[in-house]
């Protein structure tokens, strides 16, 4: 712990518990790390709410939980909930608080709380490293040169679980690339083939307007007035069915361990419009070049 590469430690109790939940009722393994200086816990850890980013403490008559465990548990703050310890007791545990964590199941808790929990005296029997280079090579080969130590029982890194998500990641976002893309190339078909439909059954129509005195702003608004409506009414429909696909994806998707980010960015809300919006304005264009350019007396003589 005093070699070079080590930044920082600091003592914890580490315990590995167990608890028969998630979508195929099976046991998930939860993390224990229970410390006797939470002040200087979240030089290692920050523990703070997802919405808020206010700061969870680490008080004695309960513990902070990780927030997939808690949604997994269906608990809240206030709520108790029990596990079973390494032995296969059951222990029952006071919700003090709910951190954003997306990786891995998670209880923290002070020295107090664990002796009240566990009705056992407090003790360590692990330490949480801070390396000077966190680099997923450099803490690969500091994890294998701890355990190398005949002191050591095991390591635990967070850079396979990460490299776990990230490949997750990694392939959902390829496939919204690809649903994306299939999404704009058909809002361009159905948009343009309504459009050309609409003008080619109103062509006498639009041509009696022109040749009233209309100009062609005004005749292709009267007819792209509809199209610009109803891709309206189709950007809200895509909203709420969105959301509701969203939500799907990233609470099934994932595995029991791992948690997505629920929170839609501005940006995933403006894109999809202003795609829309571009696409309507090159369409606009379009039928404004068509009805500039066509034959009104020709149009005015065919035959319906």
């Amino acid at each position: 712990m005093k070699g070079k590469t080590v930044q920082s430690s600091t003592a914890v109790r580490y315990e590995e518990l167990s608890k028969t939940a998630g979508k195929e009722n099976d046991k998930q393994s939860i993390t224990l790390l229970a410390t006797d200086d939470a002040y200087n816990f979240n030089e290692y850890l920050t523990l703070r709410d997802r919405k808020t980013h206010q700061p969870q403490i680490l008080v004695n008559n309960g513990a902070v939980i990780s927030e997939r465990l808690a949604e997994m548990l269906n608990v809240s703050v206030g709520d108790t909930f029990t596990v079973n310890d390494e032995n296969g007791a059951q222990r029952t545990i006071k919700v003090a608080g709910i951190s954003e964590m997306y990786i891995g199941h998670f209880i923290f808790m002070n020295a107090q709380c664990y002796e009240h929990v566990f009705g056992d005296q407090y003790s360590t029997n692990a330490y949480m490293v801070r390396l000077k280079d966190h680099s997923n090579a450099n803490t690969e080969r500091q994890g294998a040169k701890f355990m190398k130590l005949a002191a050591v029982r095991g390591v635990v890194q967070n850079t396979t679980q990460k490299n776990m998500v990230s490949t997750i990641v990694g392939s959902l976002n390829q496939i919204m690339e690809v649903l994306i893309l299939v999404a704009v190339l058909l809002a361009v078909v159905i948009l343009y083939d309504l459009t050309n439909l609409n003008v080619s059954e109103r062509i006498r129509e639009l041509s009696t307007i022109k040749v009233l005195g209309f100009h062609t702003s005004e005749t292709t608004m009267y007819i792209y007035r509809e199209t610009i409506l109803l891709s309206l009414l189709g950007i809200l429909a895509g909203y709420g069915f969105g959301e509701w696909l969203h939500r799907y994806i990233i609470t099934e998707v994932p595995p029991d361990e791992v948690m997505f980010d629920p929170a839609i960015s501005w940006i995933a809300l403006a894109a999809p419009a202003i795609v829309v919006a571009v696409v309507l304005a090159v369409l606009g264009w379009i039928v404004y070049r068509q009805l500039e350019t066509v034959d009104m007396l020709e149009a005015l003589k065919s035959v319906e």
